[in-house]
């Protein structure tokens, strides 16, 4: 029997089959003629999508402008953890996130929920015992702890992390920033060209209801919960090619 407590989760169905789609997507349109040399470019307009749509997700602005000034804490927080996760600061946060993930998922909150909590609560999760257990186990598994492919963590963790909604306020968007540094941090999607939060907004009601299915455990529900994260991964390839042919 593999030690390894992911492992099954190979054998759901769909599972599989989808997560390789979502990874050939992802490094199909890394090989995009714009994104040889100029991936910079479409890498922050990628982090702006999905800055946006993981705002709208959790209620903030619909209408974002880039140069808008934004009356509303969930999207001013969505919007910093999208910029904290471009060219500038992936690299340095995913090594963050490889070796000490409780750590950046701190730094995430801090980010995304400033202005919607006490300041005394930013990047401190509730002091529950099964909160401390299961950010532990998460930990252990972002740290090494397990060998199935990347789109399958990406979503046990943003799964995980809306599940047990460690923080008072600001899960919704620390969940998906953790999932863009899971992609990130495996080499999944290393530059975070890949915009999955446009689909989880564009199918907002199967997001909410498969991921509090996810949440009870049932081994169907895991499965339909991974097959959309890695189905949204698939759809965010897509997003990223059409801001890859807009390119100059």
């Amino acid at each position: 029997m593999s030690s390894d407590p992911l492992a099954p989760l190979l054998e759901l169905p769909g599972v599989r089959d989808a997560s390789e789609s979502a990874r050939d997507a992802l490094s199909a349109v890394h090989r995009h003629r714009a994104n040889l040399r100029g991936w910079d470019k479409t890498s922050r307009e990628a982090s702006w999508r999905a800055g946006r749509s993981s705002a709208t997700i959790d209620g903030g602005s619909v209408e974002l402008q880039r140069d808008a000034q934004f009356d509303d804490p969930i999207t001013e927080g969505a919007i910093r953890v999208a910029q904290a996760l471009d060219i500038d600061g992936i690299d340095q946060f995913a090594s963050v996130f490889r070796r000490a993930p409780g750590q950046a998922l701190a730094r995430l909150h801090m980010l995304a929920a400033a202005g919607l909590v006490d300041g005394d609560l930013l990047g401190r999760p509730r002091d529950e015992p099964h909160i401390a257990h299961r950010l532990d186990l998460l930990g252990q598994l972002i740290t090494g702890g397990t060998s199935v492919p990347a789109p399958v963590l990406a979503a046990i963790v943003h799964g995980e992390l809306l599940s047990v909604a460690p923080f008072h306020e600001g899960n919704g968007v620390v969940a998906r920033g953790a999932s863009r540094l899971v992609s990130a941090a495996t080499g999944l999607d290393p530059h975070l060209l890949g915009v999955p939060e446009v689909t989880w907004l564009r199918r907002l009601g199967e997001y909410r209801e498969r991921s509090a299915a996810f949440a009870t455990g049932d081994p169907g529900a895991v499965a339909a919960w991974i097959v959309l994260c890695c189905e949204a991964m698939e759809a965010g390839a897509a997003e990223a090619k059409s801001i890859a042919d807009a390119a100059p």
